[in-house]
């Protein structure tokens, strides 16, 4: 196998993740009229689940500020498998699927506490720095040791 179809395989191959959790509930606001879940919910629940996810590994919302990091998202996508109802119990499961140079991707599923798949999603996110606090975002290339952090123990 040559450098370039070993570098291609390498950038396209599924990255063993550790799995971040994040537990939260179904409150009033989060249904709709009819008393399901309105589906904006997840989304917010995805980006949550992303923050408590680099929080699990040391980077917390304080930290990233203090370092003028950020994670923009740049895409999301969600596949709605079944609706919660009000007062549900839900665990929003994430990991790491893939690294790019300056970018990422992390699956989501959510699943109600009996079980049940209630949705999947994925975000493509940028690393990202800002040279102090009023100048612009730009990504930054992702180091071994921040993916480290993410990698399951073997």
């Amino acid at each position: 196998m040559s450098d370039h179809t070993a570098s291609a395989a390498a950038a396209t191959a599924e990255f063993d993740s550790i799995v971040g959790r994040f537990r939260t509930e179904v409150h009033w606001g989060d249904c709709d009229p009819a008393g399901i879940i309105f589906y904006p919910t997840y989304f917010r629940w995805f980006d949550a689940a992303t923050w408590n996810f680099f929080s699990q590994v040391g980077y917390t919302v304080k930290r990233m500020r203090a370092e003028h990091l950020a994670t923009p998202l740049v895409s999301a996508q969600c596949q709605f498998k079944a609706s919660p109802v009000h007062g549900d119990v839900c665990e929003v499961m994430s990991r790491i699927v893939r690294w790019g140079g300056k970018s990422f991707n992390l699956a989501h599923q959510v699943v109600r506490e009996d079980g049940m798949l209630l949705a999947e999603g994925s975000e493509t996110r940028v690393w990202a720095r800002r040279a102090d606090a009023d100048a612009p975002l730009r990504g930054v290339t992702i180091d071994e040791d921040l993916k480290a952090l993410f990698r399951a123990p073997r």
